[in-house]
């Protein structure tokens, strides 16, 4: 396959999942804060339910760096985690398969209120 059109579909796809985050925002009450979890919870049940694997092979990172990614990565590593060590992977799973993207955001956020001060919503 073409390199430009893999770039392509990269984008797509992960514009695609933006924009429908976008439209949730734009025409409903839901929070952020909501949609997040709710694109989190989405991405753990399409991977349970093996959809999201087959979207993460066609797309690559336009699947794997938007949130339902973060939920596939999670499902996957409870997964993994529960063959090798039983009931209580369900607990550990998650947190060892996402701990590098959970340090880099509490890392950046934390450079981030050193450099930017924040201002209430008005």
């Amino acid at each position: 396959m073409d390199v430009f059109l893999k770039y392509l579909i990269v984008f797509a796809v992960g514009g695609i999942l933006c924009a429908i985050a976008q439209i949730i925002i734009d025409k409903t009450k839901l929070s952020p804060a909501r949609i997040l979890v709710i694109y989190v919870c989405s991405g753990v049940v399409l991977s349970g339910l093996g959809i999201y694997s087959h979207i993460v092979s066609f797309a690559n990172a336009g699947a794997t760096v938007p949130l339902l990614g973060f939920g596939h990565l999670v499902a996957q590593g409870v997964k993994e985690a529960v063959d090798t060590t039983g009931l209580l992977g369900v607990l550990t799973g998650g947190l060892r398969a996402t701990a590098g993207g959970i340090s880099a955001a509490l890392i950046f956020g934390f450079l981030a209120s050193l450099v930017f001060s924040s201002k209430p919503k008005r």
